[in-house]
């Protein structure tokens, strides 16, 4: 592979045949466009349209448009949708007002991570909890079994649901002038309705890239030209469209973890260094409850960390990192040649003794030891 086609995280190269993956509404798009896909949590998704590192700097200098139609969208309604969300979820959805959303995690009994989510109140008495792709049946399902009740309807409307996000510096610009109003108001992590293309839309400022942007939720018949709208909005701002490889090499730059690397069942909100998430002040007896206060209290062997090599070797997730004398005292969950930094930086879980930032580490790339520092996360902050 050339560096603009280096494989990442999220890159699937196994897996279903191409008639089995599930196509986005905007699959002819990218055809259209000449991507390059990837089979994704069951999803055949555009990977990149041209290289990986052009579409990377787009998104950090100027704007970037991604097609998230892969992710999942489940209405939670009715007068008891509120207390039932604060049993199912960690985080406290009762205190959440309208029009702003919430980062949260659906956890199993023993605490472990079934899925990290973002959940809207769109009203009083309506929510929307967004899934990552490959845990939507799961998540849809567990909602169901754990809000259900008098007063409470679940609908998973994922197949009806499109995302698009614009994520840059340009993006707010962008969005104004595809909607043809301001959204210098619109704070971080709120939505709101809009109309864009003609189409009732969803429109939210949030993101996955450590920049400023927006998310677009829109009816399926209206995603061609919601997309349509934005490319033509983006006209002499630098707006390119995105696919999943720049993607995730943008999340690991701003240190947002990934279900499957730095979440997953075998890891608690707490050891994945997210037990802010986790609301114990909430009256609900929520899923997980006692697991996780005993993960609160007790310390972790092996905490987050980040790493920064010097070589141009980037570890991956599964390479082992090792002490001064050869000793394994983690495991590098993901890993990358960073294309705004320019050195290689990976997210790890170390041992506690050496977790400290400025400790000198190893990890063996393929049975060459590279040298690695612990430096805190994020490694990449977007400037004011």
């Amino acid at each position: 592979m050339t560096q603009t086609e280096t494989q990442t995280d999220t890159e699937t190269r196994t897996g279903p045949s191409e008639r089995e993956l599930l196509r986005s509404v905007l699959h002819d798009t990218h055809v259209a466009l000449g991507a390059t896909f990837t089979g994704f949590a069951g999803w055949t998704m555009p990977v990149r349209y041209g290289g990986d590192l052009a579409e990377h700097h787009a998104v950090r200098r100027a704007a970037g448009l991604f097609d998230l139609s892969h992710m999942g969208e489940i209405h939670v309604e009715g007068p008891a949708a509120a207390a039932a969300l604060d049993g199912a979820l960690v985080g406290d959805l009762g205190a959440l007002a309208p029009g702003r959303a919430r980062y949260t995690m659906l956890c199993a009994p023993d605490g472990g991570v079934l899925d990290d989510l973002v959940v809207y109140r769109l009203a009083a008495e309506h929510y929307l909890v967004v899934a990552n792709a490959s845990n939507r049946l799961l998540v849809a399902a567990e909602l169901g079994e754990r809000c259900a009740g008098d007063g409470v309807r679940i609908t998973d409307r994922s197949a009806d649901t499109a995302l698009v996000a614009v994520q840059g510096p340009a993006s707010a610009a962008i969005v104004e002038t595809a909607t043809g109003a301001p959204v210098g108001d619109l704070r971080y992590y709120a939505a709101r309705p809009a109309t864009l293309a003609g189409h009732q839309v969803l429109l939210a400022r949030t993101g996955y890239t450590g920049e400023d942007g927006f998310e677009v939720y829109v009816g399926t018949a209206g995603a061609a030209a919601v997309w349509e709208r934005l490319t033509a909005a983006g006209t002499g701002h630098g707006l390119v469209p995105c696919g999943l490889a720049c993607r995730d090499t943008l999340r690991l730059e701003a240190g947002m973890p990934l279900h499957g690397h730095e979440l997953g069942p075998g890891l608690s909100p707490f050891a994945s260094g997210l037990g802010r998430v986790v609301k114990f002040g909430k009256e609900a007896d929520f899923v997980g409850r006692a697991a996780l206060a005993r993960e609160r209290d007790t310390p972790q062997a092996r905490v987050p960390a980040g790493l920064r090599g010097s070589g141009r070797r980037a570890p991956r997730a599964g390479h082992p990192v090792l002490d001064g004398a050869g000793a394994t005292v983690g495991e590098v969950t993901s890993g990358v040649l960073s294309p705004t930094l320019g050195h290689p930086i990976a997210m790890a879980f170390v041992d506690r003794a050496v977790s400290g930032p400025g400790t000198a580490l190893v990890v063996d790339v393929r049975g060459r030891p590279e040298p690695v520092e612990v430096v805190g996360l994020p490694f990449y902050t977007r400037p004011e």
